[in-house]
Protein backbone atom coordinates (compact mmCIF):
# COMPACT_ATOMS: atom_id res chain seq x y z
CA UNK A 1 0.00 0.00 0.00
CA UNK A 2 0.96 3.41 -0.30
CA UNK A 3 0.36 6.83 1.30
CA UNK A 4 0.50 10.24 -0.73
CA UNK A 5 0.82 13.84 1.33
CA UNK A 6 0.40 16.43 -0.92
CA UNK A 7 2.59 19.50 1.01
CA UNK A 8 2.27 21.89 -2.50
CA UNK A 9 1.84 25.67 -1.29
CA UNK A 10 3.36 24.45 2.13
CA UNK A 11 6.91 25.36 3.67
CA UNK A 12 8.41 23.98 6.35
CA UNK A 13 8.32 22.46 8.96
CA UNK A 14 4.44 21.44 7.82
CA UNK A 15 5.77 19.04 5.05
CA UNK A 16 8.08 17.10 7.34
CA UNK A 17 5.58 16.75 10.27
CA UNK A 18 3.12 15.88 8.11
CA UNK A 19 4.80 12.83 6.65
CA UNK A 20 6.05 11.79 9.88
CA UNK A 21 2.88 11.30 11.10
CA UNK A 22 1.99 9.14 7.97
CA UNK A 23 5.32 7.11 8.86
CA UNK A 24 4.17 6.81 11.94
CA UNK A 25 0.65 5.44 11.20
CA UNK A 26 1.77 3.65 8.16
CA UNK A 27 5.06 1.98 9.00
CA UNK A 28 5.30 -0.94 6.28
CA UNK A 29 3.76 1.63 3.11
CA UNK A 30 5.19 3.38 0.75
CA UNK A 31 5.16 6.75 1.52
CA UNK A 32 4.88 9.77 -1.15
CA UNK A 33 5.28 13.04 -0.13
CA UNK A 34 4.41 15.86 -3.35
CA UNK A 35 6.38 19.42 -2.42
CA UNK A 36 6.74 22.53 -4.17
CA UNK A 37 9.89 23.91 -2.93
CA UNK A 38 13.39 22.90 -2.69
CA UNK A 39 13.68 23.74 1.48
CA UNK A 40 10.96 21.44 2.03
CA UNK A 41 12.03 18.35 -0.85
CA UNK A 42 15.66 18.62 1.14
CA UNK A 43 14.07 18.47 4.86
CA UNK A 44 11.68 15.70 3.89
CA UNK A 45 14.52 13.55 2.35
CA UNK A 46 16.82 13.95 5.94
CA UNK A 47 13.73 12.98 7.74
CA UNK A 48 13.26 9.59 5.36
CA UNK A 49 16.68 8.76 5.19
CA UNK A 50 16.97 9.40 8.98
CA UNK A 51 14.33 7.29 9.48
CA UNK A 52 15.36 4.00 7.25
CA UNK A 53 13.80 4.97 4.31
CA UNK A 54 15.37 4.69 1.01
CA UNK A 55 14.17 7.73 -0.75
CA UNK A 56 14.26 8.54 -4.37
CA UNK A 57 13.37 12.20 -5.44
CA UNK A 58 11.57 12.85 -9.02
CA UNK A 59 10.83 16.30 -10.56
CA UNK A 60 7.63 16.69 -12.07
CA UNK A 61 6.14 20.19 -13.82
CA UNK A 62 7.84 22.11 -10.61
CA UNK A 63 6.71 19.39 -7.68
CA UNK A 64 9.06 17.40 -6.23
CA UNK A 65 7.68 13.73 -5.76
CA UNK A 66 9.09 12.25 -3.06
CA UNK A 67 9.21 8.15 -2.69
CA UNK A 68 10.19 6.62 0.81
CA UNK A 69 10.13 3.20 1.33
CA UNK A 70 11.98 0.81 3.86
CA UNK A 71 14.75 -0.53 2.63
CA UNK A 72 13.12 -4.75 3.70
CA UNK A 73 9.84 -3.55 2.37
CA UNK A 74 11.56 -2.50 -0.83
CA UNK A 75 13.32 -6.01 -1.01
CA UNK A 76 10.89 -7.84 -0.30
CA UNK A 77 11.77 -9.17 3.01
CA UNK A 78 9.67 -10.45 5.95
CA UNK A 79 9.24 -7.14 7.95
CA UNK A 80 9.20 -7.34 11.85
CA UNK A 81 5.78 -6.87 13.02
CA UNK A 82 6.26 -2.19 13.50
CA UNK A 83 4.93 -0.91 16.68
CA UNK A 84 1.29 0.70 15.82
CA UNK A 85 1.06 3.86 15.74
CA UNK A 86 -1.21 3.86 19.12
CA UNK A 87 1.42 1.90 20.80
CA UNK A 88 3.87 4.26 20.04
CA UNK A 89 1.58 7.44 21.11
CA UNK A 90 1.12 5.05 24.64
CA UNK A 91 5.20 4.91 25.17
CA UNK A 92 5.59 8.95 24.95
CA UNK A 93 5.76 10.58 28.21
CA UNK A 94 2.79 12.78 29.10
CA UNK A 95 2.98 16.12 28.18
CA UNK A 96 4.04 18.18 30.31
CA UNK A 97 6.44 15.84 32.87
CA UNK A 98 9.88 16.64 31.36
CA UNK A 99 11.59 19.15 33.71
CA UNK A 100 12.44 21.23 30.59
CA UNK A 101 11.81 24.93 30.27
CA UNK A 102 11.46 27.11 27.25
CA UNK A 103 12.65 30.40 27.93
CA UNK A 104 11.77 33.07 25.69
CA UNK A 105 12.93 36.30 25.96
CA UNK A 106 11.84 37.48 22.36
CA UNK A 107 8.95 37.14 20.18
CA UNK A 108 11.54 36.47 17.37
CA UNK A 109 13.67 34.07 16.56
CA UNK A 110 17.23 34.69 15.72
CA UNK A 111 18.27 38.43 14.59
CA UNK A 112 18.76 39.60 11.18
CA UNK A 113 15.57 40.16 9.91
CA UNK A 114 12.50 40.75 12.01
CA UNK A 115 9.98 40.14 10.01
CA UNK A 116 11.85 36.65 9.47
CA UNK A 117 11.99 36.35 13.12
CA UNK A 118 8.20 36.63 13.12
CA UNK A 119 7.68 34.12 10.53
CA UNK A 120 10.11 31.51 12.71
CA UNK A 121 8.66 31.79 15.63
CA UNK A 122 4.99 30.79 14.40
CA UNK A 123 7.11 28.23 12.96
CA UNK A 124 8.67 26.84 16.14
CA UNK A 125 5.51 27.16 18.15
CA UNK A 126 3.53 24.62 15.76
CA UNK A 127 6.53 22.26 15.30
CA UNK A 128 6.78 22.59 19.17
CA UNK A 129 2.79 21.54 19.80
CA UNK A 130 3.94 18.46 17.15
CA UNK A 131 6.72 17.18 19.07
CA UNK A 132 6.45 15.16 22.13
CA UNK A 133 6.84 15.07 24.41
CA UNK A 134 6.11 18.73 25.48
CA UNK A 135 7.57 20.49 27.84
CA UNK A 136 6.93 21.19 31.25
CA UNK A 137 6.96 25.08 31.33
CA UNK A 138 7.35 28.13 29.36
CA UNK A 139 8.74 31.54 30.93
CA UNK A 140 8.41 34.72 29.10
CA UNK A 141 10.10 37.52 29.86
CA UNK A 142 10.82 40.66 28.33
CA UNK A 143 9.79 41.15 24.82
CA UNK A 144 8.34 37.14 24.78
CA UNK A 145 5.61 38.64 26.72
CA UNK A 146 4.25 39.68 23.28
CA UNK A 147 3.92 36.21 22.74
CA UNK A 148 1.72 35.51 25.74
CA UNK A 149 -0.62 38.40 25.10
CA UNK A 150 -3.76 39.68 23.07
CA UNK A 151 -2.85 39.82 19.48
CA UNK A 152 -0.16 37.51 19.72
CA UNK A 153 0.03 34.89 16.65
CA UNK A 154 1.35 31.72 18.43
CA UNK A 155 -2.36 32.15 20.83
CA UNK A 156 -3.66 29.04 19.10
CA UNK A 157 -0.37 26.83 19.98
CA UNK A 158 -0.28 28.17 23.29
CA UNK A 159 -4.26 26.76 24.16
CA UNK A 160 -2.80 23.52 22.52
CA UNK A 161 0.35 23.13 24.88
CA UNK A 162 -1.67 24.56 28.21
CA UNK A 163 -4.79 21.98 27.77
CA UNK A 164 -1.79 19.46 27.50
CA UNK A 165 -1.04 20.54 31.01
CA UNK A 166 2.06 22.92 29.85
CA UNK A 167 3.06 25.82 32.44
CA UNK A 168 2.76 29.11 30.91
CA UNK A 169 4.20 32.00 33.20
CA UNK A 170 4.71 35.77 32.08
CA UNK A 171 6.95 37.68 33.92
CA UNK A 172 4.87 40.38 35.67
CA UNK A 173 7.65 43.26 35.65
CA UNK A 174 7.77 42.81 31.99
CA UNK A 175 3.70 42.81 31.43
CA UNK A 176 4.25 46.19 33.33
CA UNK A 177 6.62 47.65 31.54
CA UNK A 178 5.51 47.30 27.65
CA UNK A 179 1.88 48.03 29.26
CA UNK A 180 0.35 44.49 28.70
CA UNK A 181 -0.34 43.20 32.27
CA UNK A 182 -4.29 43.76 30.92
CA UNK A 183 -3.40 41.96 28.10
CA UNK A 184 -2.33 38.79 29.01
CA UNK A 185 -4.40 35.87 27.14
CA UNK A 186 -2.89 32.83 28.18
CA UNK A 187 -0.90 31.14 31.58
CA UNK A 188 -0.02 33.03 34.69
CA UNK A 189 1.85 36.08 35.83
CA UNK A 190 4.77 35.50 37.95
CA UNK A 191 8.23 37.20 39.49
CA UNK A 192 11.73 37.21 39.13
CA UNK A 193 12.10 34.79 42.20
CA UNK A 194 10.13 32.25 40.69
CA UNK A 195 11.40 32.39 37.62
CA UNK A 196 14.92 31.65 39.28
CA UNK A 197 13.10 29.06 41.43
CA UNK A 198 11.88 27.05 38.05
CA UNK A 199 14.96 27.77 36.19
CA UNK A 200 17.06 26.20 39.23
CA UNK A 201 15.17 23.09 39.56
CA UNK A 202 14.75 22.27 35.96
CA UNK A 203 16.91 19.61 34.64
CA UNK A 204 17.62 21.75 31.08
CA UNK A 205 16.82 25.51 30.30
CA UNK A 206 16.16 25.66 26.44
CA UNK A 207 16.42 29.62 25.77
CA UNK A 208 15.16 31.00 22.81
Amino acid sequence: MSVEIDCRGLNCPVPVIQTKKAMESNPEDLIITIVDNEAARENVKKLAENAGYQVTVAEKTGLFHLRMEKEKAREGMEINPAVPAAEKVSERRPAGDRDTIIYLSTDKMGSGSDELGQVLMKSYFYALTEAQPYPKTLLFVNAGVNLSTEGSPVLDYLKILADAGVELLSCGTCLDYFGLKDQLAIGDVTNMYSIVEKMNEAAKVIHI
